[in-house]
């Protein structure tokens, strides 16, 4: 049975946060990765490569943090992918031009 890491709700999840969290390449890069609305594995092989595990653990947590992100426990392998929906929920149209702005330069 899959267990999931603790993030806010969709009622608390902050436009200021949401925008802080983006405000990194890695981030921005991780996001463009999981556009696509699916589970990811969290490793750097899954996400991105260049980073070093603890790097990336670290950007993860930031984005979950922010609302961005709901994470995914299945035994001893994590999962991640984006909130699309509790996103476009609290802003609508937000992630939406944020991803399509990413993809032109990633």
């Amino acid at each position: 049975m899959a267990r999931y890491l603790e993030e806010p709700d969709v009622a608390d999840i902050r436009f200021d946060d949401v925008l802080n969290a983006i405000a990194d390449d890695a981030r921005m890069r991780v996001l463009v990765t999981l556009a696509d609305g699916e589970f990811h594995p969290c490793g750097p092989e899954g996400l991105l490569a260049a980073l070093h595990k603890s790097t990336l653990s670290h950007h993860k947590k930031v984005l979950r943090e922010a609302g961005l992100t709901r994470t995914k426990l299945e035994g001893r392998n994590y999962f991640v992918r984006l909130r699309r929906e509790d996103l476009d929920a609290r802003f609508p149209g937000f992630l939406d031009a944020v991803l399509a702005g990413l993809a032109e330069v990633y």
